[in-house]
């Protein structure tokens, strides 16, 4: 009976050493991010093209946007760094982060997909895919806001390759075909030379572009189509503290209106450049 117990003992002494290695080594898996930044003095942001997100001057290069808004103030106001923005395209924002290329990505959607590859922060706005078509095509007459009222033969549907919209459009739709494009300027002029019948992308996006063209409608499908949040996304090693840092500072700038004072800074941007066209 003695050494029953005594090998038991053993037994759970050498099942707690063992719990406890694993512990250390996946608390050793974390990286800290945010410590390497600012080791380096920057904090990189990989940077897709998407109004009113992320924007960038084709003549100066300079970016702008409510996410390269926050990612700036994040990195010179937390981390107290420099913010440098990395030109990449949707497709390859999360290789960007697995590879080190960039230390944070800009607006992206949280999906089960992405979320096996790097780490999301809690949203920092709300997005869901609304459709913008030409009012007078006929090929809508009547039409309602069901996603079937557009599904149709002959339809053509402008989506940025790599996207959200991308990926829950291309799920969806069972009978209009699909042209992916690889940035925002590519689909709106593929609807605006009516090569395409209808530009899926962010409710946000597609509003203004409808706001400052009357010839435009937008639809907000119902039900909501991909309806979710949009948030900055990090090497999927980042430490927990690293997160709960990002975490704080988004709650606190939503919580205070501070986001929404920035959607209207880039809308307004937005606005007044197509006015000067």
């Amino acid at each position: 009976m003695a050494l029953f117990f005594s090998r038991k003992l053993v037994g759970i002494t050498a099942l707690t050493a063992a719990l406890a290695v694993f512990g250390h080594t996946s608390a050793n898996a974390e990286t800290k991010t945010w410590e390497s930044v600012r080791q380096a003095g920057v904090l990189r942001c990989g940077a897709a093209v998407a109004a009113p997100y992320v924007m960038r001057d084709p003549a100066s290069g300079h970016y702008s946007g409510f996410f390269v808004d926050l990612c700036r103030d994040f990195a010179e106001n937390v981390l107290k760094v420099k913010a440098q923005f990395v030109d990449t395209s949707w497709d390859n924002q999360v290789a960007g982060l697995q590879s080190g290329k960039w230390d944070m990505a800009m607006a992206l959607n949280k999906t089960p997909e992405r979320a096996k590859a790097v780490a999301f922060s809690v949203p920092a706005t709300d997005y869901q895919i609304s459709l913008l078509i030409n009012k007078k095509n006929p090929k809508f007459a009547g039409a309602g806001k069901s996603l079937a009222d557009y599904d149709k033969a002959g339809v053509t549907i402008a989506v940025i390759s790599g996207t959200a919209a991308d990926k829950a459009v291309s799920a969806a739709i069972k009978h209009a075909v699909l042209m992916r494009l690889p940035g925002s300027d590519e689909t709106r002029m593929a609807v605006m030379s009516k090569r395409a019948d209808i530009l899926a992308d962010a409710n946000d996006t597609n509003h203004l572009f409808a706001m400052a063209n009357d010839w435009a409608s937008e639809i907000l499908p119902e039900p909501a189509l991909a309806k979710q949040g949009v948030s900055f996304a990090v090497p999927l090693q980042t430490a927990s503290q690293d997160m709960a840092e990002l975490d704080a500072y988004l709650t606190q700038k939503r919580e205070a209106g501070d986001i929404e004072k920035l959607v209207d800074k880039a809308s307004a941007e937005i606005l007044a450049a197509q006015k000067t066209q």
